[in-house]
Parts: C-alpha cells; sequence; structure tokens
C-alpha cells in the first residue's frame, strides 16, 4: 500500500510539472496586439468570465480551492479573483452567510507571519510585518498553479479599504494587532502616501513579495486595490503600487497585467497610467463604463456584481450586456461557493445580497461559448443595425463585423423582468418581439441563441436589400434573447 501511495504521488507531481510546463510554453496573460479591449492567453484570444466565490480561497483553510477550481473548470469559466490577506472580514459581514472572506476563529491564513505576542483582534498572536508566512505562500501558489492548469486566470487583489471599523480591527495593518509599531493611524489614512503611519513600507514589501512569488505563472494579473473609492485610498497611492510591481517585475524580467478598480458603476478616466491595462468596474450595468472608456483600448471590465437580489436574471443580463457592449471581463461574485460547498452548492439565504448557482454558471459558460463562435477580435460595438427605440421595456445591443458578422442582444429592461425563470413561466408569460435589422446588402445565416437555456435555437435565412429594414421575428422568450447573423461565404462557423 505505501508503494501504492508513493506511485500516486509521483503520477500526481508529474501531472503537475506537465502542467506547469505547458503553461511556462506562453508569455503571462496579456492585451491582444489586434485588439487591446481583449486578451491574449496561451496563444489564443480570450474574453475572460467567471462567477466566483466571494475571494477567500487562499486565505481561508477551511476552504477547499482544490474542488473549487474544479468546479471552475467543468463550468467552463475561465476567470476567478482571490485577496492577498492583507484584509478579512468578521463573520456575518455585509449580512453574507457562508463568506468565505470571514475566516472561523483560528481559521485565517495570511501573508505576515505571527509573533510570540498574543493579543491579535482575530484571537491569535500578534502579526511580525517584517517577517514572512511560508505556510501562506505555499497555499497561494498552490491555488495560482492548480488554477492554471485547469485553465483559469486569477486576479491577484493584493489590498482593499476597510469599510469600517469592524474590518480594520482585525487587519495585520493595525497597529494594534502587529509588533512592529505600524499602522496607528485611521482606517480612512492607510492607503496614502503620506499619513499611513509607516505601513507604506510594508505594503511595497507585500507587493514585491507575491510579485516575486508568482513571477512564473502566465495565468494571473494584479488589481491593486479593490474598491478604493471608498475608505480614503487616494490616487496617487495607487500608482505608487503599480510602480512597484512594474519595477519589481522588470527586474524580474517577466510582466503581468495590472487593474486598477474604477468604480462602482461608470466613470470616465482622463488620465490612465500607462501602467495599467485593464479598467475594471463593479455592478456596471448599464454598460456605461465601455462606451465611456473604449477610447482608451484597454480591456474594460466588470468584476464583481450584487445587490440586485437572488435571481439568477440580473446578473446574466448584466454579463450578456457587458460583453457585448465591447467589454473584455465579466465575473459575477457567487455566493453558492462556501467552505464545505466548494461544488457551489450552498443553500443561501434570501437576505444574501446576491446570488450565484450552478445554472448560472451554466448560462455564464454559455455567454462564453456565444462570444467565442466570432471572431470576436475583429469586431467592436456597432450602432444602427437595431432600431434606435426598441419596444417599451427592452434594450438592444450589437457587438459586428459590419457586414460580415453581428452578435445582437436584446434583453428587458431590469426593471420589468419577468420572475422567477422557469419552464412554464417561458410559455405562460414569454413572448416574442418583431425586430428591425438594418444589414448591408446580401444575404445571412442567421440563429437564435436562449440566454437563458443556454442553447441554440432555430435558424433562417435572412436577405437584405440594404436600403430597407429587414424584419425578423424572435422565437418566444421571457427575459432576453440573443441572434447570430453572419453573410454567407463570411464568418466564424
Amino acid at each position: 500500500m505505501k508503494g501504492l501511495f508513493q506511485w500516486k504521488q509521483l503520477a500526481v507531481a508529474g501531472a503537475a510539472a506537465a502542467a506547469c510546463a505547458a503553461a511556462a510554453a506562453y508569455p503571462p496573460l496579456a492585451q491582444h496586439r489586434s485588439n487591446p479591449h481583449y486578451f491574449m492567453f496561451r496563444g489564443r484570444p480570450a474574453a475572460l468570465i467567471g462567477s466566483g466565490e466571494h475571494y477567500g480561497a487562499v486565505i481561508n483553510r477551511d476552504f477547499d480551492y482544490a474542488r473549487y477550481l474544479r468546479t471552475l473548470e467543468r463550468d467552463r469559466l475561465n476567470l476567478t479573483r482571490t485577496f492577498s490577506g492583507a484584509y478579512f472580514e468578521p463573520p456575518g459581514a455585509f449580512r453574507i452567510a457562508g463568506n468565505t472572506l470571514a475566516p472561523p476563529r483560528g481559521r485565517y491564513i495570511g501573508p505576515w507571519a505571527r509573533s510570540r505576542r498574543p493579543g491579535a483582534a482575530d484571537g491569535g498572536p500578534k502579526f511580525d510585518l517584517d517577517r514572512w508566512n511560508p505556510a501562506y505562500f505555499k497555499r497561494l501558489k498552490g491555488f495560482v498553479e492548480l488554477a492554471g492548469k485547469c485553465g483559469v486566470v486569477v486576479e491577484m487583489n493584493l489590498f482593499c479599504p476597510f469599510y469600517g471599523e469592524a474590518q480594520w480591527r482585525l487587519s495585520p495593518m493595525n497597529g494594534r494587532n502587529n509588533v512592529n509599531g505600524a499602522g496607528n493611524v485611521a482606517r480612512t489614512n492607510v492607503y496614502t502616501l503620506d499619513r499611513n503611519g509607516g505601513l507604506l513600507r510594508y505594503q511595497e514589501a507585500l507587493t514585491r513579495k507575491i510579485v516575486t512569488e508568482l513571477a512564473p505563472f502566465d495565468n494571473v494579473y494584479y488589481e491593486i486595490c479593490n474598491e478604493p473609492y471608498f475608505g480614503g485610498v487616494t490616487l496617487a497611492w495607487q500608482r505608487r503600487i503599480a510602480q512597484v510591481i512594474a519595477t519589481t517585475e522588470k527586474g524580474l524580467g517577466t510582466r503581468h497585467l495590472i487593474s486598477r478598480n474604477v468604480a462602482n458603476g461608470s466613470r470616465k478616466v482622463t488620465d490612465p497610467s500607462p501602467l495599467v491595462a485593464i479598467l475594471n468596474f463593479h455592478y456596471a450595468f448599464p454598460p456605461a463604463a465601455v462606451a465611456e472608456n473604449y477610447r482608451l483600448n484597454r480591456v474594460i471590465g466588470d468584476n464583481e456584481t450584487g445587490f440586485r437580489g437572488t435571481n439568477n436574471a440580473p446578473y446574466r443580463i448584466e454579463g450578456w450586456h457587458f460583453l457585448l457592449a465591447g467589454g473584455g471581463l465579466f465575473n459575477h461574485l457567487d455566493y453558492s461557493f462556501a467552505a464545505g460547498h466548494e461544488g457551489g452548492d450552498f443553500a443561501y439565504p434570501s437576505t444574501q445580497p446576491g446570488g450565484g448557482n450552478a445554472l448560472l454558471r451554466r448560462q455564464l459558460r454559455g455567454l462564453r461559448e456565444f462570444i467565442e463562435s466570432f471572431d470576436f477580435l475583429s469586431m467592436r460595438p456597432v450602432e444602427g443595425v437595431l432600431p434606435q427605440r426598441l419596444p417599451a421595456g427592452f434594450l438592444g445591443r450589437v457587438l459586428g463585423r459590419p457586414g460580415a458578422e453581428y452578435a445582437i442582444y436584446v434583453s428587458r429592461d431590469r426593471r420589468r423582468l419577468r420572475l422567477p425563470e422557469t419552464p412554464s413561466a417561458v410559455r405562460s408569460r414569454g413572448e416574442t418581439l418583431k425586430l428591425r435589422l438594418r444589414l448591408p446588402a446580401g444575404e445571412y445565416a442567421a440563429r437564435w441563441y436562449d440566454p437563458l437555456r443556454a442553447a441554440w435555437s432555430v435558424g433562417q435565412t435572412v436577405r437584405s436589400e440594404g436600403k430597407r429594414a429587414t424584419e425578423l421575428r424572435t422565437p418566444r422568450f421571457l427575459n432576453d434573447i440573443a441572434l447570430s447573423v453572419r453573410r454567407r461565404g463570411g464568418g466564424k462557423r
């Protein structure tokens, strides 16, 4: 039995080494040279789409990250976010049940070693910000390595503001929780260049350490700070951390993408840092952030959703609109992942601030497959194919390669959704719409796609004279419907 166990260990190690060698054959995730609104990942163009846990997969010892990543792989999703451990939450924060970012007492694992001095707010010894915790970095690298094997990109989120005293009370950077005499400041001064109470050098050191440890991996990018528009985080501090990332990587001979989380909803970026390749937004519906910043030739992402109830429709519709507006990244915050429920089957209460489940992940996989069925690198947001005014209560979006192929999406306005979504509801409360499409003259193959069922529907031939709109009637649908239109003899199949 011992020999068999050792043989299995060698087999697993060999498979992991082979996966790492395959990943090492490619440079890190990058903006695509042909279209910088999308990615190049392992030799292929990519849009990143995820539905992931609440960012505690590494720092929560009770969370089985291997099972979680295998679930994402099975669901054909290719993005997750994780926090570094400079920030974590107390149980019950934000009314989130099963919160992976709120480890039980004694189950938090972070980047800094513990001292022998008792008194940290989480019940353990105080932290020593001058010493690293090897067990944490082993777990972090194991997480990123396995994510790569599963084809999943990791957004490594370095820092997060302290929304209230409850979060700041727990942080290793709080002067009450460390032995270094640093961080005896208000939580709103932590991420500044001049009022941080000696924390800046530790923040820079942590950045350098994580960037160095993750340098060999191709499936990672760095987000400077989650939601820096809360808690006093300054733009000058964010630019300092971005420079630390870039300088460290220059010395290592590698380069990973850097993300800036800009705003909830939307905001026009007027002075973008040349070091930042990804502009991420939260709760970005309608997707005004894409149009406002498209000219900057960055990847534009919507990397957190929520606060719209536990039904799937608002989040599915947000993802479809964002990607068909020209966004290149979408990540849903999926509360069905919890410790003990790494397969995404946690039955959370109705009071949860967001939703998530296997069905929604299948629907988001359908979004990824729909986008990948096109030559999306050659596509851009297109006006004029759909009429400016759709029937009352409906919104439309077109991503296209004019004259060749078009991805068209129509949904109800979120204020007029028909819930709950069930097959019987489609039959009893669904409807059809007549769409008037303005296409260049020619013959096209059109095929409907049902985002609710994540399935292709009926197809038909469309002939356009170019001068007049061509009328098409949708199949019966409840809240949203998509359409693929390709000129005969052209377009990706």
